[in-house]
């Protein structure tokens, strides 16, 4: 497991690599205020009428995992480039897994870094307290104001300025097999523990399929296992004063991952030391009773390359329930878009950003199953029982604790080791003590 040292050297060193790189007169002026003479010396959102076109080049974005669809990369790439003649637009995707280090790695170069990267909301505060991105507060009322995911841009902000803005965001939803169902006899359950009985039920009666799942747990997947953690009470960290402390060894917090333990012994045929990449593919190969993701898995299942649409008649949706028959609180999962501060093209770039907040963009997130940036387009996402579990889930949907060494934790992955040793029957409380003193140590 990669220490917290290793990973805050390099975002230290990344820090100091933006501060060395940000301009060529080898002056004291910090990293923001030199992305921002990279962009020009008129910040004010007034575009001017001697304003210059920037040079023409090749931009390059870092879009993350499937979430944004090839139909929408195709879309932005042709827009991009004719609003700005001769300038091209590289997306290059990059997998959640490993992110946070190619982060650290890439934005501290000038000559690595992409332009315009995404981050996941969680990951934001890490890098936009160590000067990694340029500043965006002069945008945000161009970009949408208050119209935007307000959790987002706080996750994006700091000292009162913003330096990544929303992208999309994503509650997950349980889809569940109404055919499987029907055969057991069961109904949508409307509490965690019908959930989990349920989820049982389905294992038990489908045990002569190898593999099967009444509910689909991989183990490393602690972004569905941090939802029977807090169902109970408990955290995964705490801030007392000024310092943050791991919180899984608390009895709210032994509690869910008791539950969740459960889950993975009798309920889940997932391999106990795999990721919860790809749902539809065991859910298309017929060994998924229920299983928790977000809305776009509805267009994975729903395509003939990598899905299986003959089943989309057997494909029901519902909020995971809680214990008190409200939705669980599920993560608020989704991400932020900023731009590099060492990026060498801070006008196109910032062009870019706007482009991808644009109302025609964002509105497609919405058609894709997720909650775009702004508000005010979330009634795209429609109303059928997709939109409505969609709407329900984010009801009580919570977010990662808000501490700046966040990212750090994620990337050491500690938490996917945890869930990895509850899900082969590991000893709880010790793995939770023995977890909540590395999250104490990376986030101090």
């Amino acid at each position: 497991m990669r220490t917290t040292r290793i990973l805050l050297t390099g975002l230290a060193t990344a820090a100091l690599a933006l501060s060395a790189c940000g301009g060529d007169d080898g002056g004291d002026t910090d990293s923001t205020d030199e992305a921002q003479a990279a962009a020009g010396d008129d910040t004010s959102g007034d575009d001017g009428e001697d304003a210059q076109a920037p040079e023409p080049a090749e931009i390059r974005l870092w879009l993350n995992g499937g979430d944004t669809p090839d139909t929408m990369r195709d879309w932005l790439i042709e827009a991009f480039e004719e609003q700005n003649p001769g300038s091209t637009l590289v997306i290059e995707e990059q997998q959640w897994e490993g992110l946070v280090d190619r982060l650290t790695t890439s934005l501290g170069s000038a000559s690595e870094t992409p332009d315009v990267v995404e981050i996941g909301n969680t990951q934001a505060p890490t890098f936009t307290t160590v000067g990694a991105f340029s500043d965006l507060t002069d945008m945000l009322g161009d970009l949408g104001g208050d119209d935007l995911l307000q959790g987002f841009v706080d996750a994006g902000s700091v000292d009162g300025q913003t330096y990544a803005v929303p992208l999309y965001a994503g509650s997950k939803y349980v889809f569940y097999r109404k055919d499987l169902f029907a055969e057991s006899g069961l109904e949508v359950p409307a509490t965690m523990e019908e959930f989990v009985d349920a989820a049982v039920t389905l294992k038990q009666d489908n045990d002569d399929m190898q593999n099967f799942s009444g509910f689909w747990f991989p183990g490393q997947d602690w972004r569905n296992g941090v939802t029977f953690l807090w169902d109970s009470g408990g955290e995964l960290a705490v801030q007392e004063g000024d310092e943050w402390h791991g919180a899984l060894s608390t009895p709210e917090s032994i509690e869910g991952l008791e539950r969740a333990q459960q889950l993975f012994t009798e309920a889940s045929g997932a391999p106990k030391d795999g990721n919860e990449a790809d749902p539809q593919v065991p859910f298309c190969a017929g060994e998924v009773g229920m299983l928790s993701a977000p809305g776009w898995v509805r267009w994975s299942i729903d395509n003939e390359e990598i899905g299986c649409p003959e089943m989309m008649e057997n494909v029901g949706v519902f909020a995971m329930p809680g214990s008190d028959g409200e939705p669980a609180p599920v993560l608020l999962g989704g991400s932020n878009i900023a731009i590099s501060a060492n990026s060498q093209n801070q006008e196109l770039a910032r062009s870019l950003v706007e482009l991808i907040l644009s109302d025609d963009f964002q509105a497609q997130y919405a058609e894709n199953g997720l909650t775009p940036a702004k508000m005010s387009l979330a009634d795209g996402l429609g109303d059928d029982e997709f939109a409505t579990a969609s709407i329900e889930a984010v009801t009580n949907a919570k977010l990662t604790p808000a501490a700046a060494n966040w990212a750090v934790v994620e990337g050491s992955r500690v938490l996917e080791d945890l869930f990895v040793a509850i899900a082969n029957g590991g000893d709880v409380e010790q793995l939770a003590a023995d977890a909540d003193a590395s999250i104490t140590e990376q986030l101090d």
